[in-house]
């Protein structure tokens, strides 16, 4: 540091310490914006036109030592030339899982939307802090205009918003703001002063849940497991039966948190009957519809979501079934803010309302809606609808939950054994699956149930002719075992 304080009459100081010129910028433009222009080349390329391509690998699997190699991790002192960096680039892409394959199945996102692909762009581009309108008007109207429209479609002419980093997060704002509602001291004093809080989900609700009560000190142990039903929808006379309990034990029940679109069966739970139970005890009634809130822009579907209005909060994830990419994250709620003086100040020249950043636990906030905003505009509700629609057109929707019984074991289901043999089936298929990036597809246990193949059908990408190559490929992984 001494030396750059240094100076000389003629300069030699500078030279001697190998300073650049300060009137001069650290950054080169014309190389910067070469170096990006080359890179939107390989995303295009490897990402946009190979990623999509079903003639293409899903995933050119390399073990993490392998693949450390490739890529070359290490940080250096000194920097690469340009060339080398576009290499990196390339293998970044090249060793990459194309989540954008139509025969990614694994997840509950994938596929690519190309106008909420370049909101994304454009919002990386511009770096913009969505707190103040001041920092970001553009976006702090858009925001307030797509979470307009969502609590539209949930059935809310009043109420409010934010976008969240992901429906974990969402879930567990909704928790807060019910807590708060019942003691509003607990923002001052603390949790010292509470009751013990219970709150109910149904066993296949969202492990977010649980994470919740952990983070905001209620207890994993408060979390009452409601049952459900051979479809995996939430039971309201157990749910009923179990806040009864609850009370008669001395804890305060507040919360029950629904599901609409399960994460292993894609269930949608009764809202509306569970809503009669939470107006008759006085509970918070949150919606987790990360994954099947797009329904409610289907007329042909949105019955399944049937009683949403009626909720006081409702998480949604337009990067889910909507494509809208990772993250889009909406939680419409009827929410409270902590005032933070030294940024949101009231003698501002404009309307201090537009400050939306008291709303959230983060001070700096990603732009997540430009994304869903363009792409809206692009395709309309309609276009959303029809992409809704198609999901629904396979009784593959959501999940399919599809058991694989290699032609040795077939017949044999009566020997003692059977299901342990059975549940080291899907294992050995997906190493196969991945090694040779065929496809991709996760799997997992239901229940007393062995492990079953989980495959997600919604991408836009998607063709009856993936789901057949799903069947036939399972059935060529697993010929042999």
């Amino acid at each position: 540091m001494a030396n750059v304080l240094q100076s000389s009459s003629d300069g030699q100081a500078d030279k001697q310490v190998g300073l650049r010129d300060l009137s001069e910028p650290l950054i080169d433009h014309s190389e910067g914006q070469l170096f990006l222009s080359e890179t939107f080349k390989i995303i295009v390329e490897e990402v946009l036109c190979k990623g999509t391509d079903v003639t293409q690998k899903v995933c050119d699997w390399k073990e993490p030592e392998e693949l450390a190699w490739l890529l070359d991790l290490e940080l250096r002192a000194t920097g690469e030339p340009q060339h080398k960096l576009l290499e990196r680039v390339k293998d970044v892409a090249k060793y990459s899982i194309k989540t954008s394959h139509p025969r990614f199945f694994n997840q509950l996102y994938g596929g690519v939307d190309y106008h909420s692909l370049a909101g994304r762009f454009l919002t990386e581009a511009l770096n913009t802090n969505l707190f103040t309108y001041e920092v970001a008007p553009v976006f702090v109207l858009m925001e307030n205009e797509v979470l307009r429209g969502l609590r539209q479609l949930v059935g809310w002419t009043e109420g409010d918003g934010i976008f969240c980093p992901g429906g974990s997060t969402s879930n567990m704002f909704a928790m807060n703001l019910a807590r708060y509602q019942l003691f509003p001291e607990v923002k001052s004093r603390g949790l010292w002063g509470l009751p013990r809080l219970t709150v109910f989900t149904s066993s296949e609700s969202h492990y977010s849940v649980k994470k919740g009560a952990a983070y905001l000190g209620i207890g994993t142990d408060n979390v009452i497991v409601v049952k459900v039903d051979d479809g995996g929808r939430m039971i309201p006379k157990d749910l009923d039966e179990k806040i009864m309990l609850a009370k008669s034990q001395g804890t305060v029940p507040f919360l029950v948190s629904c599901t609409a679109g399960t994460t292993v069966q894609g269930a949608f739970d009764p809202l509306d009957h569970i809503a009669d139970v939470c107006e008759k005890h006085k509970l918070w009634m949150h919606v987790d519809a990360a994954w099947g809130g797009s329904v409610l822009f289907s007329k042909q579907h949105r019955h399944l979501m049937k009683g949403v209005d009626r909720a006081n909060s409702v998480g949604w994830n337009p990067h889910k079934m909507l494509v809208a990419g990772l993250q889009c994250s909406a939680l419409l709620l009827r929410c409270h803010s902590a005032s933070a003086s030294y940024l949101f100040q009231q003698d501002k020249f404009y309307d201090v309302n537009l400050d939306v950043g008291d709303k959230s636990v983060q001070c700096s906030r990603k732009v997540d809606c430009l994304k869903l905003w363009l792409m809206w505009k692009a395709v309309g509700s309609a276009g959303l609808e029809e992409r809704v629609d198609k999901a629904f057109i396979h009784p593959e929707f959501v999940n399919v939950c599809f058991w694989f019984t290699p032609p040795s074991m077939r017949g044999n289901e009566k020997h003692a054994d059977y299901q342990e043999r059975l549940a080291k089936v899907a294992p050995v298929i997906k190493e196969r699956m991945m090694k040779q990036g065929t496809m991709m597809v996760g799997y997992q246990p239901l229940g007393n149930k062995v492990n079953f193949f989980r495959v997600i059908a919604f991408s836009p990408l998607l063709s009856k002719k993936d789901m057949d190559f799903f069947l036939d490929e399972i059935e060529r992984l697993g010929n042999d075992l």
